[in-house]
């Protein structure tokens, strides 16, 4: 019955998992991030090298994430290769941040970024808007809720619709004559205005990191992809590889349809950039391309987060509650319920963009662990691009974690604190575990 079940559960094509991949890469700053970095790195060169290298990096950990999801094929993503490469303590860490700070955290902050989008697009003074973030993460967490196959369609939808969007948006640019090479030229030379070089660099790989951020989840619905050994990895690659040319074309489009020099401010390069396209109406048709972007980052966020703490309970880790499928959709619905609980207990108490800054310093770190389980595996791995992809995407790891602790170094502090509060956490779980069975003993 339960190998049925599993099977049951084998809802998702390549499309879907592709969609996981892209939802959280390409959501909020699809526009503010290309026109701020921009604006600080001043070179159409510099600009392209620094998303360059990010996609390299982003390539070498889809490399090795297709490896470790084609090894376990099951549901959970990191945590399950940490718990098979270090164990159960530092599995459980790892659940700890993600499901009770990070994805919460993320949620909250993609939801409440919705909003002013929204506004752009309704009339002034509509009531009810301070509603559309509790709104949005509500609708997707109830979609996850009642299929596997309808949120997948769901989430294949959204951001399908959204890379048509944007490569139309690009297109629109060609073709309407407002895109000129001319105005990319000179392409090596810094333009006057430009940050310093150094911190201008640093800026731009934290920006484009930050950007390409979330490609690993697909790792978490592992267990419920069909032909995983030869979905995960058309999803990983061919996923990152769409980012890449999103954020590629999108920069060079903004570039070409406005000279670096122009640039004043992200939020002013924007604006002028619609209105330099689509008249008037610019700011609306811009901001429903950002508002579909991020309703896609929802919908994959609210289909993997909840896998991690279902693979917990699973494996007896954290509470089994977490670990029930509904008995008719089929789906980790309390898990679901979990993870949807605190996303809207983080928005009500408005501490997303602290929880943010504090935990993103561990997130790195765990990504470099996860991919460094390859060289623990009993089997080893055979492949052309083994060692060099994991040893270049931890190597570059460390080095965007360095940054960002000279960057700021209390939250990244704070950060590693709140993960290690997860280890008098799990000694209180497993002592309530083996309570349980002595009680039962003794009666």
């Amino acid at each position: 019955m339960q190998q049925q079940r599993q099977l049951e559960r084998k809802q998702l094509g390549l499309a879907a998992a592709i969609a996981v991949v892209t939802g959280e890469s390409i959501a909020l700053g699809i526009f503010l991030t290309p026109a701020a970095m921009a604006k600080s790195l001043g070179s159409p060169l510099l600009l392209g090298l620094v998303w360059l290298g990010i996609a390299l990096m982003a390539l070498s950990g889809a490399l090795c994430y297709s490896e470790l999801a084609i090894r376990f094929p099951e549901s959970g993503g990191e945590y399950v290769y940490l718990r098979a490469g270090y164990g159960e303590q530092v599995a459980f860490l790892y659940g700890w941040m993600s499901s009770i700070v990070t994805y919460p955290g993320v949620a909250a902050a993609l939801a409440v970024g919705a909003a002013p989008y929204l506004a752009q697009l309704l009339p002034a003074g509509t009531r009810g808007l301070s509603a559309t973030p509790a709104l949005l993460i509500g609708i997707f967490g109830a979609i996850n809720l009642m299929g596997t196959r309808l949120s997948g369609a769901v989430m294949s939808f959204a951001n399908g619709f959204k890379l048509i969007i944007l490569f139309a948006l690009v297109g629109w640019a060609i073709v309407s004559g407002h895109a000129h090479i001319a105005n990319l030229l000179p392409f090596t030379v810094r333009r006057p205005g430009s940050d310093a070089i150094f911190p201008a660099i640093v800026g731009g790989i934290m920006s484009a990191f930050f950007s390409f951020g979330g490609w690993w989840e697909a790792s978490k619905i592992a267990g419920e992809v069909r032909n995983p050994r030869r979905t995960l990895p058309l999803a990983f690659i061919g996923g990152v590889a769409l980012v890449t040319a999103v954020y590629l074309l999108i920069s060079a489009t903004f570039l070409a349809v406005l000279p670096i020099d122009k640039v004043t401010s992200n939020t002013a390069f924007v604006a002028q950039f619609g209105g330099v396209l689509f008249g008037e109406a610019g700011a609306r048709v811009l901001s429903a391309c950002v508002l579909v972007c991020v309703c896609g980052g929802i919908a994959a966020l609210s289909m993997a987060a909840p896998r991690v703490a279902y693979a917990m309970a699973q494996t007896g880790a954290f509470f089994s509650v977490f670990g029930k499928l509904h008995p008719r959709f089929g789906t980790p619905a309390n898990a679901i319920l979990l993870q949807t609980g605190l996303a809207l207990a983080v928005l009500f108490f408005g501490a997303f963009d602290r929880v943010l800054s504090y935990i993103i310093f561990s997130v790195v770190l765990f990504l470099a662990l996860a991919a460094s389980t390859l060289f623990r595996l009993q089997e080893p791995v055979r492949g052309w691009w083994f060692p060099a992809a994991p040893i270049l995407f931890i190597l570059l790891s460390v080095l965007i974690s360095c940054l960002i602790l000279v960057h700021d170094p209390v939250p990244a502090l704070i950060g590693i604190g709140i993960v290690l509060c997860g280890i008098p956490f799990r000694i209180l779980l497993v002592h309530n575990r083996a309570a349980v069975p002595a009680q039962s003993t003794r009666s």
